[in-house]
């Protein structure tokens, strides 16, 4: 039988790359998007299902997790770098920043994961799209990264006796997706690609075979953890 795949975030960058590589290994995968153009087109180009569902509201999760009665692989992709508050901006501009960053890049997780909980089948997975910028750096936006590695740790300890991992990917820079909103130079990409061992930038199918592997048979022993898939710009022992 088909393992059936739910993506959030997949209608582009890391989140369309982990949907396609699940979807060539003939699963069913259903990807969302909070924009219904990108979700369609996506969806099409990649032979998956589209829903349109913001991860940060209850009500449209809801209504997502009311679409399966199974799920096998959960892969929670939303996420994003909010339009940031700036030096010298005043407390609502920072409080903004701080909800925007927690609500996009940790609560989507936790309401996707807690609506279909239940319907988490025994020997699946549940993935988390963390950050590099957890580790340094990284402001509200690795703030909320960091706290999703947290939560992941007690997700798995409570999964696990079902039989159901759970392990957060903490992605370092990926070239060639909108993250950086315009924002990257000639000279911020060679400054991150020198950072890294092995000296290139990572990439999109990078993280989606660290995904792929995961919710493998090879991966059941593996739960509770951040894999770090950054070329060695951060390394843990």
């Amino acid at each position: 039988m088909a393992r059936t795949v739910l993506v959030t975030g997949g209608s582009s960058g890391i989140g369309r790359a982990i949907a396609a590589r699940f979807a060539a290994d003939q699963a069913d995968v259903v990807i969302t998007g909070r924009h219904a153009d990108t979700v369609a087109s996506a969806a099409k180009e990649e032979g998956v299902e589209g829903v349109v569902c913001d991860a940060t509201d209850p009500g449209q999760v809801a209504g997502l997790a009311a679409r399966f009665s199974r799920v096998d692989v959960l892969v929670n992709a939303a996420g994003g770098l909010p339009p940031l508050a700036g030096e010298g901006a005043d407390l609502d501009a920072v409080l903004a920043e701080w909800h925007a960053s927690l609500a996009q890049n940790l609560l989507s997780a936790v309401l996707t994961t807690a609506s279909v909980r239940d319907r988490l089948a025994p020997g699946g997975s549940v993935i988390s799209i963390g950050s590099i910028g957890a580790e340094r750096r990284g402001g509200s936006y690795g703030a909320s990264k960091a706290a999703l590695a947290a939560w992941n740790a007690s997700l798995s300890a409570e999964l696990g006796p079902r039989g159901v991992s759970s392990n957060v990917i903490a992605a370092g820079y990926i070239a060639g997706t909108a993250f950086f909103q315009g924002g990257m130079t000639d000279e911020r990409h060679g400054a991150l690609v020198e950072e890294t061992h092995d000296k290139r930038a990572g990439t999109v199918e990078d993280v989606a075979a660290t995904a792929h592997f995961l919710a493998s048979d090879g991966a059941r022993h593996i739960t509770g953890q951040t894999i770090h898939v950054n070329g060695g710009a951060f390394t843990t022992r």
